[in-house]
């Protein structure tokens, strides 16, 4: 078994404001931790990856497939891998959370898109 704790992660920050940390990868699935600054957006974007997540703290606004979904601490998530998606955080609070990948997913660097 391999352990990750958050504060030992190299924290990546793929756009301005929006801040990604690599934590467990296993062979078939990853998580990542996320902080995102009031009024940083992950833009829009789609993996061949599903994606199941959690927001703990604030809340993000995501837009997938023309609608919005606000989803506040303590909710979770699930997006279809190959859906476009992408999300705001429109609050006063940094937005925290988690999200799992399958199959494991790298750190992205949007900036360089």
């Amino acid at each position: 078994m391999d352990t990750v704790e958050l504060t030992e992660t190299d924290v990546v920050e793929a756009v301005e404001g929006v801040h990604l940390a690599q934590l467990a990868v296993g062979e078939e699935m990853s998580v990542q931790h996320f902080h995102i600054e009031p009024g940083a957006a992950v833009p829009e974007h789609d993996h061949p990856h599903e994606q199941a997540g959690f927001v703990y703290e604030g809340a993000l606004t995501f837009r997938v497939d023309g609608e919005e979904y606000v989803v506040t601490g303590g909710e979770s998530y699930t997006i279809p891998g190959g859906e476009a998606h992408a999300a705001v955080n429109r609050g006063d609070q940094r937005v925290r959370g988690v999200d799992v990948f399958h199959p494991a997913r790298a750190n992205p660097d949007w900036l360089d898109d």
